[in-house]
């Protein structure tokens, strides 16, 4: 899966680097694999996804980052990610004094469990105005940077990016996303990615538009 993201980004030569953040046990990645793709590893993972992030953008700054540059982070979970929608999130946002998120709008009617039960419905959720956040996520690394750590200083874990941009009281813009950028997550969706990677992107795209 690694390797489609890689070759997304690595299609888009407007990006200084990529950076591959690993844990720093990992035993799995072996560079060989992605010969003739532009990246750099660094394992500095950490015990969370925030932490990763905070350390990778530390990272960075070994490759001559900036406060002010643009960072993408992407999930290596999301193997559907294509240049085109990388170039359309950057086009979107290159411009934007705050950054912001790949999207999706909530299709799916949403039920919200009662307190005592894992089985029982409590309430049926408003959809209206929910969208399903993916990556990339966008944001100047200083921003992000300093958000994190604020986060990470009042005791917060936060699960993404744009919710630490949030948590120091800015709005990130949302920008329309993909079916085809999904989240591998449980173990049938290596067959559903296996089947949305055999397609054209263009016809996927086209499709959730």
């Amino acid at each position: 899966m690694l390797h489609y993201s890689l070759a997304a980004f690595d299609a888009c030569s407007e990006f200084a680097q990529t950076l591959v953040v690993l844990a720093p046990n990992d035993e799995h990645f072996d560079a060989r694999r992605f010969a003739g793709l532009r990246f750099a590893v660094r394992r500095c993972g950490g015990a969370s996804r925030q932490a990763s992030v905070l350390n990778g953008l530390h990272a960075l700054a070994e490759f001559g980052a900036s406060d002010n540059d643009w960072v993408l982070v992407h999930d290596a979970a999301r193997p559907g990610i294509t240049p085109t929608l990388i170039r359309s999130l950057v086009d979107a946002l290159k411009d934007d004094a705050i950054g912001g998120i790949m999207a999706l709008p909530v299709a799916d009617t949403l039920k919200r469990i009662a307190p005592d039960t894992d089985t029982r419905i409590a309430r049926t959720e408003g959809r209206d105005g929910l969208w399903q956040a993916q990556t990339p996520q966008m944001f100047r690394v200083g921003m992000l940077r300093e958000a994190i750590l604020r986060a990470q200083q009042e005791g917060h874990d936060l699960t993404d990016e744009a919710s630490a941009i949030e948590w120091i009281g800015h709005a990130p813009r949302l920008v329309q996303g993909s079916l085809r950028n999904f989240k591998v997550t449980y173990p049938e969706d290596f067959d559903l990615a296996d089947a949305i990677l055999s397609r054209p992107a263009a016809t996927l795209n086209a499709a959730s538009s």
